[in-house]
């Protein structure tokens, strides 16, 4: 097989695979199960291997990639349709911690071991099994946590705060490019900007590294 070859098939199977991921959706790259896991890997031997087999054409890998995102697509529609096939694909969320008590049963049914435990703990800002009420395994192998009241965080409802209005930020510059279509959404202009930013010091859009704009508060900008 010859570069061109290569070449070719190489960009067949690369749109062949976006194509297919997007109509697949987000699954197979965030809230990722075993099956997903899997599902991925063999998505991608599939163009990879038919690189290199000189007796593999572009409408054979085509074809193996439409069949196998067809039995994916089958294979996520039947598991959104019945519970019971849900169950077996992706199995279901095991709660490991119970009332503060770690269930060592679950635990090994699960295949996880202690110290795989209080990595998942640690990860979610608790570094003692004794702050935990209730741990839960995720089917993408996360874990989800409520913590006892005594280690909770503190929330302005728990304190009868007052409770102020969410806004998103919404970022204007980048990398001394002007986002435009974010300019429109705030209702600025490149006047509005560019008199902001000169209140900061700045001169010049090529100086700013980012800047972010908030309901509120001034403009944050930082200088490359």
């Amino acid at each position: 097989m010859d570069f061109f070859e290569i070449l070719i098939e190489l960009v067949f199977g690369f749109f062949a695979l976006l194509l297919l991921t997007k109509m697949l959706g987000r699954t197979q790259i965030t809230q990722i199960t075993a099956f997903d896991f899997i599902s991925a890997i063999v998505l991608g031997e599939l163009v990879g291997n038919a690189l290199y087999d000189n007796e593999t054409g572009i409408g054979k890998v085509l074809f193996a990639v439409a069949i196998w995102g067809l039995l994916i697509f089958s294979t996520e529609m039947i598991t959104q349709k019945s519970r019971k096939f849900r169950r077996v694909l992706e199995g279901e969320p095991s709660i490991v911690i119970r009332k503060g008590k770690i269930d060592y049963k679950i635990l090994k049914g699960a295949h996880l071991d202690l110290n795989q435990l209080q990595h998942l703990l640690r990860s979610k800002d608790i570094f003692s099994v004794t702050e935990c009420e209730y741990a839960i395994l995720e089917t993408d192998g996360k874990l989800s946590v409520l913590k006892k009241p005594n280690f909770a965080s503190v929330t302005a409802a728990d304190l009868n705060l007052p409770l102020n209005s969410v806004t998103l930020p919404v970022t204007v510059v980048l990398d001394g490019e002007i986002l435009f279509d974010n300019l429109k959404m705030i209702n600025w202009d490149t006047t509005k900007l560019l008199s902001e930013l000169k209140s900061n010091g700045v001169h010049s859009v090529k100086e700013v590294l980012y800047a972010e704009w908030q309901e509120g508060k001034p403009l944050h900008v930082q200088k490359h």
